[in-house]
């Protein structure tokens, strides 16, 4: 064995990893977002904020590429373009900010948004003016801001989305990509930053593998007809992961 890996393999709460990793895979494999609400949650609870960020990024990166050529072929490319200029500018800021943030307040702030995005697609809340190039990129901004931070870049283009008329199986599409493409801008920043360690860089690795096993599954099990359901399905799994990871409940 690799000795790199031992620190990984030794790691506790690893068992928990994979199971949050294989839950979110399945989540954004029917759903197109949600992965990272479910697994930071619970990662937050054993591993410091920026390997919880690393660790997500690394397993999300990997977990979707199985469908990502046929969510090239429904995605709207210009909105991807524009979300994702938006977002290189503010993850600087949030990596920034969760530099000097501790790991309690972390988990607080990241459950707090966690069910704030739940409560915002339950109710129906969203952008209703119209949908233009400015404020895609803005979104993209808050989305790098947040992804920066926390983890989570989908709140806000999950949100804005939702105020599209786009198809559904559009809307998933260009989620899906977004979140990816962020991904390796994430990765590249941390690593011009200096902070990119190899051992969350390896646990995000081995947890690509059961979270691109979920991707499969619920891109299997994904039926436009019934989006609404799996809307309702991804809230309650993020909620409940958002309220588990709270650390008034530590012991």
């Amino acid at each position: 064995m690799p000795d790199a890996l031992v620190p990984v393999l030794a790691l506790p709460g690893l068992g928990w990893l994979i199971a949050a990793a294989l839950l979110a895979g399945i989540v954004r494999g029917f759903a197109g977002f949600g992965g990272a609400l479910i697994y930071l949650p619970v990662a937050a609870q054993f591993v410091p904020p920026l390997w919880a960020v690393v660790t997500v990024v690394t397993l999300e990166l990997f977990g979707p590429l199985a469908i990502v050529p046929s969510a090239l072929k429904q995605a709207h490319r210009r909105d991807l373009l524009l979300l994702s200029g938006g977002s290189l500018c503010l993850i600087p800021v949030g990596l920034a900010t969760l530099a000097v943030v501790s790991a309690d307040a972390f988990r607080y702030v990241l459950s707090t948004v966690c069910l704030l995005l739940v409560v915002c697609l339950l109710l129906g809340l969203r952008y209703r003016g119209a949908l233009r190039p400015p404020l895609i990129a803005g979104v993209g901004g808050a989305s790098g801001f947040l992804g920066g931070l926390l983890g989570v870049p989908g709140p806000p283009v999950v949100l804005f989305y939702m105020a599209s008329a786009l198809p559904v199986q559009v809307v998933r599409a260009n989620v899906l990509l977004y979140l990816v493409l962020f991904d390796f801008q994430l990765l590249a920043i941390i690593g011009l930053r200096g902070d990119l360690d190899l051992t969350p860089l390896l646990l995000g690795g081995l947890l690509a593998v059961p979270g691109l096993l979920g991707n499969l599954i619920g891109a299997a099990v994904f039926n436009p007809d019934r989006s609404a359901l799996y809307r309702v399905a991804a809230c309650a799994i993020v909620a409940l992961s958002a309220i588990l990871g709270l650390p008034l409940w530590d012991q």
